[in-house]
């Protein structure tokens, strides 16, 4: 029981601080949107992040896995919420295939960031690479997944989920990059509210895949997910309604959040290649690293607010009232 509370705490923790950027996202947007729309997203919506994303697509992925032939594909969701010793055994034996290509997912996503996004370094990684080199991060990405298929050789399932890892990464690359300039579209006026809100329903899912694939590296129980990671989804709802902006003021939480994608994703991959490694490891590496670097952010941040003179905190800069 103990062991189920801490991985489930570290589920929370993942889903919530993954969720910064969708949170800054939604926050953004529904300033836009009427009171009726942004209420209907707050509270309806999240019965699609939660029961859907966090619920069901994990569930139909432990389907897909452990499916065996002569079962119906209702009889072996039914088996993913069972907890009888031969269903134990059975997603025992077939966690692999979902470990390798959330491995690899999240691998990548954490060099996406790593190659191509502008941040304030303060790991080693985020030190000596220096943000857009396109090319160095389809060059690693790219080597990552032939050593990664060398290495599954003997298993062609291994092999598979490899690809289909590396594959639904790119999607969602791209599907993001879109994403973006939709962003700037909704922003001119006669956007309608319902345009907005599909918006945001779809970015939500996308933002969800990443925690819903990471999410295994904790546990492969989808009940012990549904409740981490919608509690996490629900804090999450809680920060867009409150408005992120205090917590988007901690410069390097994101460094931290990235870092822990990045080591999940090893970790995944290691367990998937046949390293056995301690249950709790991935909530202890999570906590640890998120923790790091929420400390020495908000060590920074009260230096600044502590440096800043009475004067400043009433009077607007010269270069702010240029704006």
């Amino acid at each position: 029981m103990l062991t189920a509370i801490f991985i489930t705490l570290g589920l929370v923790v993942f889903e919530l601080i993954n969720s910064i950027d969708n949170a800054i996202v939604n926050a953004h947007i529904l300033r836009t949107m009427s009171e009726r729309a942004r209420r209907w997203f707050l509270i309806w919506g999240v019965l699609t992040a939660v029961i859907v994303m966090r619920g069901l697509v994990p569930a139909s992925f432990m389907t897909l896995v452990m499916k065996q032939p002569g079962m119906t594909f209702w009889e072996t969701f039914k088996a993913v919420f069972s907890r009888n010793p031969a269903a134990t055994e059975a997603i025992e034996h077939s966690a692999y295939i979902l470990l390798l290509g959330g491995g690899i997912f999240l691998i990548l996503l954490y060099l996406e960031w790593l190659f191509l996004e502008k941040k304030d370094p303060y790991f080693v990684p985020d030190r000596l690479i220096k943000p857009h080199h396109r090319v160095w991060f389809f060059t690693v990405a790219a080597l990552l997944l032939v050593g990664t298929l060398y290495l599954s050789r003997h298993n062609p399932l291994a092999m598979l989920s490899a690809a289909v890892g590396n594959t639904a990464f790119f999607i969602l690359f791209g599907f993001r990059e879109m994403a973006e300039k939709a962003e700037h579209e909704l922003e001119r006026p006669g956007r309608s509210d319902f345009a907005k809100i599909l918006y945001l329903q779809v970015l939500d899912a996308s933002f969800s895949m990443d925690n819903v694939v990471g999410s295994f590296a904790f546990t492969t129980n989808v009940l012990m997910i549904l409740v981490g990671n919608g509690l996490g989804a629900l804090a999450v709802r809680e920060m867009t309604i409150r408005g992120v902006t205090r917590v988007a003021k901690y410069k390097w939480l994101k460094n931290g959040a990235m870092t822990s994608i990045g080591l999940l994703g090893v970790f995944m991959m290691l367990e998937a290649l046949g390293a056995h490694l301690p249950q709790v490891l991935p909530t202890i590496l999570t906590l640890s690293v998120v923790g790091w670097a929420f400390y020495a952010s908000h060590r920074e941040l009260k230096r600044q607010e502590n440096a800043t003179t009475p004067e400043d905190r009433i009077l607007p800069k010269p270069e702010a009232v240029a704006v």
